[in-house]
Formats: C-alpha cells, structure tokens, sequence
C-alpha cells in the first residue's frame, strides 16, 4: 500500500515537473534568445504530445507530430510580426487562458488572422 502510495507521489510530481518546465512563450515577447528559442520548441512539442497522443483523437504517429511541430512552429514565427497586440492578447487569453484548451501557435496564428481581418471590416448594407 505504501509502495503504491509512493509511487503515484512520485509519478504525479514528475508530472507537475514537465508541465512546469514547459511554459508558454508570448511571440511578441520573444528576444530570440538560445534559451528561448529552446522553450518555444519545447512547448510545441509537449503541446502537440498532449493534442494528438493524449486527447481525444489518437493521431500520435511521428510523422504527424513532427507536421504539426513544424506548422507550429511556422506560425510562432509568423506571430512574432502580429500588428496588433491587443488583438493577439485577446485570442491567447481566449484559447490558452480561458475554458477552452487550445493553445497552440496554429491555433492561435489562426483565430488570430481571423479576428484581425475582422476588425478591419464594418456593417455595411
């Protein structure tokens, strides 16, 4: 009993760990930095494990993680040259801080075009 006690501490503290080691990266906030430039790819890749092997959808086979590693990546890129902040800030409170789980730099550079082409259109009759 204790053994199994002990062994889901440990197992749930390695879990914290890795969700601690990884941290999201605001894409106007990045300095290019080598250390930064690690902890984006290291997001993306626990983003894309925790999507597509342990969600509801079973699509872990590396050739489609390492595709959406590189669309993510490609987007994170992308972000880094948003025109406008506060738009961005919107869609990564909306889908990274919010209720809805869906804080990946796809979807984020996604919803994230969408809103700001939006904002440059009016009701018109």
């Amino acid at each position: 009993m204790i053994k199994s006690v002990s062994l889901i501490a440990i197992s749930s503290l390695a879990l914290c760990m890795t969700a601690q080691a990884v941290q999201f990266i605001h894409p106007l906030d990045f300095d290019n930095s080598l250390v930064q430039r690690k902890e984006v790819a290291a997001y993306i890749r626990y983003q894309v494990k925790e999507d597509y092997c342990n969600g509801a959808v079973d699509m872990c086979q590396p050739s489609m993680l390492r595709m959406m590693e590189n669309q993510n990546l490609s987007s994170f890129k992308k972000l880094m040259f948003a025109e406008d902040r506060k738009i961005l800030d919107q869609v990564i409170d909306t889908y990274c801080d919010g209720v809805l789980d869906m804080c990946s730099y796809f979807n984020l550079n996604m919803m994230y075009r969408t809103d700001l082409k939006a904002s440059k259109k009016t009701l018109t009759w």
